[in-house]
């Protein structure tokens, strides 16, 4: 577990969003969707902690990459511990582990499928948020967000796999959101907003190279990481009452 060293973003940000200023940790970075996170959040004027499983360079100075096993529990607690320590707090987690697998018939699903999918979508999760979410707690306007699919509410019988890890996810964040809900009516008048847990729903995620590579195609209900990276970085505009146990459809 690695991670490089730097300072809360207010210190050498020119970036003037919503989440300057802030300490946002970022993890299953090295995707599509999370340099797309991370680039915005750091063009915000965010300090972000860009983690995934492998090493991946960031040419931003406010961006800190790390290496962490998230399926690991201790390891993750540990690495939560110590970029709290480092940046003197955390003000938001946005998760993006993903992954997926399924077929087309519901006679055909191997179990084999959801293993590793209770792995990817249900297990980080759970670490993640664990970890993360006495510091989530704290913050003046803590945010923790996931990305899921309709898939979660509507599953169709070739992702059975999928679709339940999907909404095991969902159901844990609302967990959190609940968990956050009593952090906001404990706390004092004028002491801050409050931390927020939210699900951003996509039909699917899709980059510029995506769409080239279908010319034509129909991505009408396609989301672009951009406009992920647009809402997430929204986030720290909005208050948690507003926010909190939210499903938003970005399709």
């Amino acid at each position: 577990m690695t991670e490089s060293s730097g300072g809360r973003a207010a210190e050498s940000s020119e970036g003037a969003g919503p989440a300057a200023g802030r300490v946002v940790v970022v993890t299953g970075a090295n995707g599509a969707a999370g340099q797309a996170v991370v680039r915005r959040l750091a063009a915000d004027g965010a300090h972000v902690v860009a983690a995934g499983r492998h090493p991946f360079t960031w040419s931003d100075p406010r961006v800190s990459p790390a290496v962490v096993d998230l399926l690991d529990p201790a390891a993750t607690r540990t690495w939560a511990e110590e970029v709290a320590g480092r940046f003197g707090g955390v003000d938001g987690v946005v998760h993006l582990v993903g992954g997926w697998r399924g077929g087309k018939k519901f006679a055909d699903t191997d179990l084999d499928d959801w293993a590793f999918l209770h792995d990817q979508l249900v297990r980080t999760v759970q670490h993640v948020s664990l970890a993360f979410h006495p510091y989530l707690g704290t913050a003046p306007r803590g945010r923790f967000a996931i990305v899921s699919q309709h898939a979660a509410r509507h599953p169709r019988q070739g992702a059975a796999p999928y679709a339940a890890a999907k909404a095991a996810a969902e159901a844990w964040t609302l967990a959190l959101a609940d968990a956050f809900a009593d952090v906001a009516s404990e706390r004092a008048v004028g002491t801050g907003d409050g931390p927020a847990a939210v699900i951003f729903v996509v039909e699917a995620l899709v980059t510029d190279a995506m769409l080239a590579e279908r010319p034509g195609g129909d991505a009408s209900r396609f989301t672009h990481v951009d406009d992920l990276a647009e809402a997430v970085a929204g986030l720290w505009d909005e208050p948690a009452a507003e926010v909190n146990g939210r499903r938003r459809d970005l399709s």
